[in-house]
C-alpha cells in the first residue's frame, strides 16, 4: 500500500494527463448552455466519462433526467467521499455563474482520484446536481435528490470566483413564491368602477411588503419582480403577476417571515375586491451549515499549493447574501464549498463578464486546480465522526 504522499503525486500525475480533456469538456458545455431540467448533453459529457473511469453510473437519479450519480469502491466501502456537480446553464446569459468548470473539475477530480482508489481505505461517490440555478420550474435539483447524500460520509464541492476562499462563510435560506391576482377587466376610461384592478392589488402589495422590511430581522432580504400588470392603459387589469424571494438567515425563521409575506398578498386582495394565487415555484433552498473540520482542511492545503486564501475577520453570517441548494444538503451530511479565482476582485457572478471569465485561461487554470493534490501532506483526513461534529 502506497504512502499518502506518493498517492497524490499519482493523482497529480493524472491531472496532468487529463488536462486537455478536462478543459474541453468545460469548454463544450460552455458553448452549449442548458438551463436546468434540460442539461441533456453536459449530463451526457460527465457520465460517459465517468463510464470510461470504471465508475457505476446510475442516470435519472429522484425523477430528475439529467441527475445522477456514480460510485467507485476503494479498498473499503466506507468512509464514502462525494463529489458534487453542477453544470445548468442561467437563462439568456449562458454560464455566467461558472458550473461549467463546477462539472468539468469535479469529473476530472473523480477520475484522477480513482487512479489510486484500490490503495485507499474508502470509497468514491458523485452527484450530478441538476438546476441549481432559481430561473426555472422545480429548481434546486440537490432539494429533489436530498436522501441520495446520506450515503456520504462527507462531500466537497468548488465554485469559480473572485476571491480564493477555502469556505464560503454561509448562505442564506429562501423561498421562491409566485403570487397571481385575479380581478375584473373593465373601461378604463368610461366605467372604472365596473372593474377590480389586478395590478393596483399587486402594487399594494408591494407597499405592504415595503412597510414589513422595518419589522423582520436584519438578515432578512425580499425581493420581487412584476411579470404581467395588463394589457393596455384603457383596460382596468383583470390579471397581474410577480415572482419574489424571501431570504432568511436561518430556515426556521424562513418560515415565519413568509408567512408575513403572503399575509400581505392576502391582505391586499381584501381590500380590492381581487383574488390571489400563490404557491413555491421553486425548491426552498435551505441555509448553509459551514463545516469547519473540512474548511480548515481545505484551506491548509490551498496555502501548501501556493494560493493566497482569502479569509473573513471572523466566522459570521454576513448581512445578506445568495442562495444555493447546497444548503439543504449540508442539512444532512458534513460539506464544504471551496472558491478559486478566474477574475478580477470586481468580477460579479450572473453578468457577461463571468460568463467569458468562465472560458478564460484563468478559468483553466482554476478547473485544474480545482483537482490537483500537489501539497505537502497536512496528515490523515479525520475521521467521519469528527466531521459531522465539526
Amino acid at each position: 500500500m502506497m504512502d499518502l504522499d506518493s498517492l497524490k503525486r499519482l493523482v497529480s500525475s493524472e491531472v496532468d494527463r487529463l488536462r486537455d480533456r478536462i478543459i474541453w469538456m468545460a469548454d463544450t458545455i460552455h458553448e452549449n448552455p442548458e438551463i436546468g431540467h434540460k442539461e441533456f448533453r453536459a449530463s451526457e459529457i460527465l457520465t460517459s466519462a465517468l463510464r470510461e473511469g470504471g465508475f457505476e453510473v446510475r442516470v435519472g437519479v429522484a425523477g430528475m433526467k439529467t441527475a445522477f450519480t456514480a460510485f467507485k469502491r476503494g479498498r473499503a466501502e466506507r468512509p464514502v467521499v462525494g463529489i458534487l456537480y453542477e453544470y445548468d446553464a442561467l437563462k439568456g446569459l449562458g454560464h455566467a455563474c461558472g458550473h461549467n468548470l463546477i462539472g468539468a473539475g469535479g469529473v476530472g477530480a473523480a477520475l484522477a482520484l480513482s487512479r489510486v482508489l484500490q490503495d485507499v481505505e474508502g470509497s468514491l461517490m458523485v452527484f450530478g446536481t441538476s438546476a441549481e440555478e432559481g430561473g426555472v420550474e422545480n429548481a434546486g435539483g440537490k432539494v429533489i435528490m436530498v436522501e441520495e447524500f446520506r450515503a456520504a460520509d462527507a462531500c466537497l464541492i468548488w465554485h469559480p470566483g473572485s476571491r480564493n476562499m477555502a469556505s464560503r462563510q454561509s448562505s442564506y435560506a429562501r423561498e421562491a413564491i409566485q403570487f397571481e391576482f385575479y380581478g375584473k377587466a373593465a373601461h378604463a376610461g368610461a366605467a372604472p368602477w365596473e372593474g377590480v384592478n389586478a395590478l393596483n392589488t399587486l402594487l399594494l402589495m408591494f407597499r405592504a411588503i415595503d412597510a414589513l422590511r422595518q419589522h423582520v430581522r436584519p438578515d432578512v432580504r425580499i425581493h420581487g419582480i412584476i411579470e404581467k400588470g395588463g394589457e393596455a392603459p384603457n383596460i382596468v387589469p383583470d390579471y397581474a403577476s410577480a415572482k419574489f424571494y424571501v431570504r432568511v438567515a436561518d430556515i426556521n425563521y424562513l418560515h415565519e417571515v413568509s408567512e408575513k409575506v403572503k399575509n400581505c398578498a392576502r391582505g391586499a386582495a381584501m381590500a380590492t375586491g381581487a383574488e390571489v394565487r400563490f404557491w413555491n415555484y421553486a425548491n426552498t433552498y435551505a441555509n448553509t451549515i459551514v463545516n469547519h473540520t473540512l474548511a480548515d482542511a481545505i484551506e491548509e492545503n490551498m496555502r501548501a499549493l501556493g494560493v493566497e486564501v482569502y479569509k473573513p475577520q471572523e466566522r459570521r453570517i454576513p448581512p445578506g447574501g445568495g442562495s444555493t441548494d447546497v444548503g439543504n444538503v449540508s442539512q444532512v451530511t458534513p460539506i464544504c464549498s471551496f472558491y478559486l479565482v478566474i477574475g478580477p476582485e470586481t468580477l460579479v457572478g450572473h453578468t457577461p463578464e463571468f460568463r467569458e471569465a468562465a472560458r478564460s485561461e484563468k478559468g483553466h487554470e482554476a478547473v485544474i486546480l480545482a483537482e490537483d493534490p500537489r501539497y505537502d501532506s497536512p496528515g490523515p483526513l479525520p475521521e467521519a465522526g469528527a466531521l459531522r461534529e465539526g
